[in-house]
């Protein structure tokens, strides 16, 4: 596929073979992880022994089954396709529209995913080999940044940013342009439609759950203690609190089982290619 960029300038390139290949692995582990948090959540929801999790939880489960630890260094390693191609749309900036400002924050967006999904990645890798336990670290880096030189004002930060992720997950979500990015003209009628589907109930489920992890985050802030800071698995468990929690609960976390369903339909079908 062939894109002008606005100065008219014909700069089609793609990207080698292999590099598509380990990124599409990457979608689809990412996937499996969001199926596995939806279904451990839905379960706790109906008390069928599932657990409002995050992913170390997910992880710490998968470990936790026969082959589960080989299967852990499968997506670890796969999650490393992830960031191989948010680095490459940081280089390259594929989806690139002509607005500068825009471009900049894209880049640096792409920056911060390709590392949040390197630890991810290395999470998966560490419980395999035993190295770590499946607790969240949420509340660990919190302590750490309020440790610093304005600290509280770094950790209010870092919530204005993950309610401003999760904004735009639900901006995405109404909006479908998260269907821009799959290569319609190769698939069947019917799997499009699922796939506009379960992006837009996924990232819907997945903007929620980061607004309330965001509204943790700056509750940190506010209060300087670490101990208000929550993850996954905090918001989830948040919502089960709620009156009509468990109907609330299983909802979203379906949400989630779907969002991993659309990420791995979108590793199958995803744009991958510099421009």
């Amino acid at each position: 596929m062939t894109s002008v960029l606005p100065s008219g300038k014909d700069n089609s390139k793609d990207i080698k073979p292999w590099i598509r290949g380990f990124a599409r692995i990457g979608f689809i582990s990412k996937g499996l992880v969001y199926m596995l948090i939806g279904a451990l959540a839905v379960m706790a929801a109906f008390g069928a022994g599932g657990s409002t999790s995050d992913s170390n939880g997910a992880f710490a489960a998968i470990a936790s089954k026969p082959f589960g630890e080989v299967l852990l260094w499968i997506v670890g390693i796969g999650l490393l396709g992830v960031v191989i191609w948010s680095l490459i749309q940081a280089i390259t900036d594929p989806e690139y529209h002509g607005d500068q400002g825009k471009s900049i924050v894209r880049r640096i967006t792409h920056i911060f995913t390709g590392a949040a999904y390197g630890i991810l990645g290395f999470n998966a890798i560490a419980i395999a080999l035993h190295a770590k336990g499946g607790s969240s670290s949420e509340q660990t880096m919190s302590a750490k940044l309020l440790s610093q030189p304005f600290g509280q004002w770094i950790v209010g930060i870092v919530g204005l940013a993950i309610i401003g992720f999760a904004l735009h997950e639900l901006y995405s979500a109404y909006t479908e342009k998260f269907a821009k990015q799959f290569k319609k003209g190769s698939m069947s009628k019917q799997e499009w439609t699922f796939s506009k589907r379960t992006g837009k109930i996924g990232l819907t489920a997945r903007g929620i759950v980061f607004l309330l992890v965001g509204y943790f985050f700056i509750r940190t802030a506010i209060t300087a203690d670490p101990d208000k800071t929550k993850g996954l698995d905090g918001a989830l468990s948040e919502i089960a609190q709620q009156p009509f929690g468990k109907w609330l609960l299983a909802i979203v976390a379906a949400g989630l089982f779907l969002y991993g369903v659309f990420e791995i339909l979108r590793g199958k079908n995803r744009h991958l290619s510099i421009f």
